[in-house]
């Protein structure tokens, strides 16, 4: 039965990658990397120099496809991803095929598979449509949580109490359910419609790469910045990962 590997590589740094990760690919028949046009071309060169870096094993491939674009128009959000999805699993399913029958290959996925990453549930769909068989793994990696923690040098939760990690969107429409919380995929930066002035940010961009960007203090003082940064970064590079954590309160608070 063919096997796939799903991989964490961490936020672009190629020193990210675990051992395991590694060995992984230099296991596998093929490693699949996704292109999104030219505009995003940047995250399939990080794929390509990973591969470049670490690769040995002149047997494995190097396999490029094109995702399928995700069609916004009179759709919901949760029914526009969950069409799009099912396209990207048809597009696994094809790949997949092109392994031999007790092959195995490697999708290599931004920070870790399991923190606001659809791979696996992809995955798991194109194996229930029963149209082909395959077992698949996942292999952890760093999160842009851990490196935004580390590039702030903060913990990322006060002590004894809880982390929210969300999204822009859910921030804008729920607003914060702890003292820290994280928030990913905001491309609205919803931080700058939040009027709390006891708020705090630290805020990251292209974490752990020579690209890294960050900026940190009382929101009301720095969001306007961190608009202006972000949107100058992304038009110089054609693309944006960033994160940040929103913090109310301090240790010990409570006391």
């Amino acid at each position: 039965m063919r096997r796939i590997h799903i991989i964490g590589i961490g936020t672009g740094n190629p020193e990210h990658l675990t051992v395991q990760a590694i060995n992984a690919m230099n296991a596998v028949d093929a490693i699949f990397i996704p292109t999104k046009g030219a505009e995003k071309e940047g995250l399939a060169a990080v794929r390509r120099e990973i591969c470049s870096r670490y690769v040995t094993n002149s047997r494995t491939a190097i396999i490029e496809f094109a995702v399928p674009k995700r069609a916004t128009t009179d759709r919901t959000y949760l029914k526009s991803v969950d069409v799009w999805h099912a396209a990207i699993a048809e597009t696994y399913v094809r790949l997949i095929k092109e392994l031999p029958e007790a092959g195995e290959g490697a999708f290599l996925v931004w920070g870790d598979p399991s923190l606001y990453d659809s791979t696996i549930r992809i995955l798991e769909r194109a194996r229930k449509a029963g149209t082909l068989a395959f077992e698949f793994s996942v292999i952890p990696g760093i999160t842009s949580v851990q490196a935004l923690a580390a590039s702030h040098r903060i913990p990322i939760n006060l002590v004894g109490k809880p982390l929210e990690i969300t999204t822009g969107r859910r921030l804008l429409e729920q607003g914060s359910q702890a003292e820290s919380t994280v928030v990913m995929l905001d491309g609205e930066t919803a931080f700058s419609k939040i009027d709390d002035p006891d708020a705090e940010i630290f805020w990251g961009a292209y974490l752990g790469t020579p690209d890294e960007i960050t900026r940190a203090g009382r929101l009301a003082d720095v969001a306007e910045e961190i608009v202006r940064l972000r949107a100058e970064a992304r038009a110089r590079h054609g693309w944006i990962m960033d994160i940040y954590l929103l913090r109310k309160g301090h240790d010990f608070d409570d006391l």
